[in-house]
């Protein structure tokens, strides 16, 4: 007797063929070849990434040296730049490139911590409303709801003020506010997976409430936690950025791209290139995070959206 194949892999036509189905992750590769976004905002984080890595080694100066002699140096694409100091120096003769270099390791760190205290708090909470329900789910929904009616922004600056700007209060401030979302997307697909027959067999076989929820339930929602916690990195880079430009942020001397922003708008006008070059590479960083996020939840779908 033939053993018979399994009918996710070869499907009999009835006509002498079979077909062979690709594999989950095949499909998923296969999508994620196709998928523009994904490709490009990968890039454009993996570059970040190694840029921020690798930052003493890129960084031609000391990005905290101040030479006022050599302050306001245009880029070298203009006719008095230097090429010793490719994208020119700011208002106290500091070299731009290095800190533009070294504002992608701040911005990084600040955002993944961020979105480390972000997620841990909107998971939790999502995953205990979506699997008890009941009275659990209508403190957390009302918790979720109170967050959403403060301005995030605002309340940072708040707590900014009352404590004082730094980057340890910035992450931390941050963190407690932009939880929301997370568990917005949680709760609701615990709510699903809970309803699954596994969940149901390890409930009749005696597992433990905290077992079935860190055994059978949290690793069914690692899809749902990568793609809330990429776009959670931008926003919150978007928003330390927001809050170093009102100056309630990163401190000097630490290049913060919101940090140099703010500085250099006082010569917005004679020395654009002091906004720009960190708007750009802002830009790109949280640009490259939500298409990131987005080509994620595409690839991973079932239905395969686009």
């Amino acid at each position: 007797m033939a053993t018979s194949a399994p009918i996710s892999k070869i499907l009999d036509a009835g006509l002498g063929e079979t077909v062979i189905f690709p594999s989950p992750g095949q499909v998923i590769r296969r999508r994620m070849r196709r998928h523009k976004g994904l490709i490009i905002g990968g890039i454009a984080v993996l570059l970040t990434f190694l840029v921020a890595v690798f930052a003493p080694v890129l960084a031609p100066h000391d990005p905290y040296a101040q030479d006022l002699s050599k302050r306001l140096i245009p880029p070298f694409w203009h006719e008095k730049g230097t090429w010793d100091h490719p994208l020119g120096t700011d208002n106290l003769g500091r070299d731009y490139l290095s800190r533009v270099v070294y504002g992608c390791r701040i911005s990084l760190i600040i955002g993944f911590s961020i979105m480390l205290i972000a997620v841990t708090i909107g998971t939790t909470m999502g995953i205990l409303a979506g699997y008890f329900g009941g009275t659990v789910d209508m403190v957390v929904s009302f918790l979720v709801t109170v967050r959403l009616a403060l301005p995030a922004v605002l309340v940072a600056l708040a707590v900014v003020v009352l404590i004082g700007g730094s980057m340890t209060v910035v992450i931390v401030a941050l963190g407690f506010l932009i939880w929301a979302r997370a568990a917005v997307v949680i709760r609701a697909s615990t709510q699903q997976i809970r309803s699954q027959d596994y969940v149901a067999a390890a409930q009749a076989a005696g597992c433990s409430t905290i077992r079935i929820l860190l055994t059978e339930i949290l690793p069914n929602l690692a899809d749902n936690l990568v793609v809330v916690a990429t776009l959670e990195i931008g926003r919150a880079i978007l928003l330390e950025a927001a809050l170093s430009f009102l100056g309630m942020g990163v401190q000097p001397p630490t290049p913060s791209w919101g940090l140099m922003i703010s500085e250099g708008k006082e010569f917005m006008l004679f020395f654009p290139y002091l906004i720009t070059i960190p708007g750009t590479a802002l830009f790109i960083l949280v640009l490259g995070m939500n298409l990131l996020g987005d080509g994620i939840r595409d690839v991973t779908a079932p239905e395969g959206r686009t």
